[in-house]
């Protein structure tokens, strides 16, 4: 048996090449300075994922440097939430899609917005 701790400071987020690649060519269009990640209360399981661009973070944010030009914040929610998660940028069909893999969840919704853990 092992014993796994969970340290609340610590961010526990993976993003693919492809993800990064998106959110980096995506900031260099904007004036925002990083992608904040946060998540709401939404659906019908409970949570959905939010995805912003921000000047700065906000206070309790955890801040990951993905690259010299990608910052992630992360909100204290989001991290508790999406502790595990990896991040990827995905084809579904004809549309290209931020794909959140998160090993926590247990279930989603139908259409796929929300999710419970």
């Amino acid at each position: 048996m092992s014993i796994e701790t969970y340290d609340p400071q610590q961010v526990d987020i993976k993003v693919t090449e492809k993800a990064l690649k998106h959110f980096s060519t995506s900031l260099a269009k904007t004036a925002q300075q990083m992608i904040r990640l946060s998540i709401r209360k939404s659906g019908c399981t409970g949570y959905a994922y939010v995805l912003d661009y921000v000047a700065q973070p906000e206070q309790d944010d955890r801040i990951l440097t993905l690259s010299p030009t990608v910052k992630l914040a992360v909100s204290t929610k989001a991290a508790e939430i999406a502790r595990g998660t990896e991040i990827d940028y995905v084809l579904e069909g004809v549309n290209r899609v931020i794909k959140f893999n998160n090993p926590n969840v247990i279930a989603e919704c139908g259409c796929g917005e929300s999710f419970t853990v």
